[in-house]
């Protein structure tokens, strides 16, 4: 909790109209339309009713009134939050608290809380209903076959979604408050006998440590705050998914699972460079298949990182070419330079792709006909550009869609627009050290304290072969060693045929 708050810490008077005078100025009654306030006179006895309107079901809230309005003045008497919670209130989650800090998480998160008259303790009645779209299959993890629900903005749908598919009862789902203001629940989801309880606690006390008024941005807010934000890295050091079955098989490998309030994204971690290169679909199709995807996968992501300016240095230096690999170069030189030419087609590319994002729908299909005859044949035909320019940045751009994780995409378009900066100026000598110092700033990469080019760099070749063919799933015996498990047997070996 933030110090700043006015409500930490303080107590639950006996006093009715005292408790009732704080908490309408705290939250702004009558002025604030949906902080909702109903007293009425129970059992002879003045009893203060809170909620927040849209996220209180009335239909559950007017059987919880019905039952408070039968009880009669001897049954407030003698142990009144006895008789309302153990009596009265049986079928819903009730909860007693004693201090306006808890009265005030509970009601802005949805539950209602009952204050009676000479009690110095409060109900809180869960009946939060929380507006939410259904459980949809991603948008950008889509698979040709397999489930179709995805993770929605509501946390407690979401962990029911990963807990329909591990039934296990050592599955954890701690919840951690952050925002002084906010006050965003954060679940920390893992196998208690997998998962390396030391990042189990590390995570929660990063959590813990977090000190701002709030996390509208949800779960990018998390990370940066959990990791540290290096501006000078793009690539991401924690993978994040929509599908429940990616977080599901990433909690049975060892991996921690947080979940943020608000957010249909959640994270997982530690993560690997290897890690944002895997898809769901490889795992939906035959173990051959798999491994043909991923394949084409990663030649798609060399030829995004490289292709773009290796062909740049190429076509700068046509002499350095055998003979057979010159029709490689440009045909017809434009009336710019070749180097500005790859470098306004990589800005145009990406200011395409921000104004598809902005675009409706329905205009949708004249953005990509002014993108492709407009802004690609014309300027081609006044001679701006070179075709070969336009084609190997449309084939970069296509290898860079190939990658599963869209931050591992983008940034592989900033170390690809680097590299081609260094080519340009320097010419072969510049790609080669480019090349160099994107290996380099991979190797450097930790997440969690796992180095982000394992197996590779330390090699395990065990490991490696994992990554780079889609194994079947009866011989994946063992979990991964660098997460350091504390049952790294998934199944017996032999077992399975």
């Amino acid at each position: 909790m933030d110090n700043n708050s006015s409500e930490k810490n303080t107590p639950i008077s006996k006093n009715y109209q005292e408790n009732v005078d704080y908490i309408n100025k705290e939250l702004g009654i009558p002025d604030c339309f949906d902080a909702i306030l109903r007293e009425m006179s129970i059992g002879g006895k003045k009893v203060a009713i809170y909620s927040i309107n849209g996220m209180v079901d009335t239909h559950v809230a007017s059987y919880i009134l019905d039952a408070l309005i039968d009880l009669e003045r001897s049954d407030l008497i003698v142990n009144a939050l006895d008789k309302l919670v153990k009596g009265r209130i049986v079928n819903l989650q009730v909860t007693e608290v004693e201090t306006m800090d808890k009265v005030f998480y509970f009601v802005l998160s949805g539950p209602m809380a009952i204050f009676v008259e000479g009690q110095e303790k409060a109900i809180i009645v869960d009946l939060r209903t929380y507006p939410s779209r259904q459980p949809q299959e991603p948008d950008i993890e889509r698979v040709t076959r397999g489930s179709r629900d995805g993770f929605v903005e509501t946390l407690v749908m979401n962990t029911a979604l990963i807990r329909r598919r591990l039934r296990d009862p050592k599955l954890r789902m701690k919840l951690v408050q952050v925002g002084g203001r906010s006050k965003t629940d954060v679940c920390i989801s893992y196998i208690e006998d997998i998962t390396n309880p030391e990042m189990v606690k590390k995570i929660q006390e990063d959590l813990q440590a977090i000190k701002i008024d709030g996390i509208p941005m949800a779960e990018k807010s998390v990370e940066e705050f959990i990791l540290g934000s290096k501006f000078w890295n793009p690539y991401p050091r924690v993978r994040y998914t929509e599908r429940p079955d990616v977080a599901a098989i990433h909690l049975l490998e060892g991996h921690v699972i947080i979940i943020v309030d608000t957010s249909p994204s959640v994270i997982m971690a530690p993560a690997t460079f290897w890690s944002h290169l895997q898809h769901a679909e490889e795992y939906r199709q035959e173990p051959i298949v798999g491994a043909y995807l991923r394949w084409i996968r990663f030649a798609g992501i060399f030829a995004a990182l490289f292709l773009l300016p290796l062909w740049l240095g190429a076509a700068l230096n046509p002499q350095l070419l055998p003979e057979g690999l010159r029709f490689i170069g440009v045909s017809k030189p434009a009336k710019i330079g070749l180097f500005p030419q790859v470098v306004l087609a990589e800005f145009g590319v990406d200011l395409l792709r921000m104004a598809a994002v902005h675009t409706p729908a329905p205009l949708a299909t004249a953005l990509g006909l002014i993108a492709a005859f407009m802004l690609g044949d014309i300027a081609v035909k006044v001679g701006m550009f070179s075709p070969e320019v336009i084609l190997y940045v449309a084939v970069a751009t296509v290898a860079t869609f190939a990658t599963p994780s869209f931050e591992l995409g983008l940034a592989n378009r900033l170390a690809r627009l680097f590299i081609i900066v260094l080519t340009g100026l320097f010419n072969f000598w510049g790609f080669l050290v480019g090349m160099v110092l994107v290996l380099f700033l991979l190797w450097r990469t930790r997440s969690f304290g796992v180095p982000y080019l394992w197996p590779l760099l330390p090699f395990n070749l065990k490991a490696m072969g994992t990554v780079l063919v889609r194994s079947p799933v009866p011989i994946k015996n063992t979990r991964p060693s660098i997460l350091k498990p504390q049952d790294p047997i998934r199944q017996p070996e032999g077992r399975n045929k």
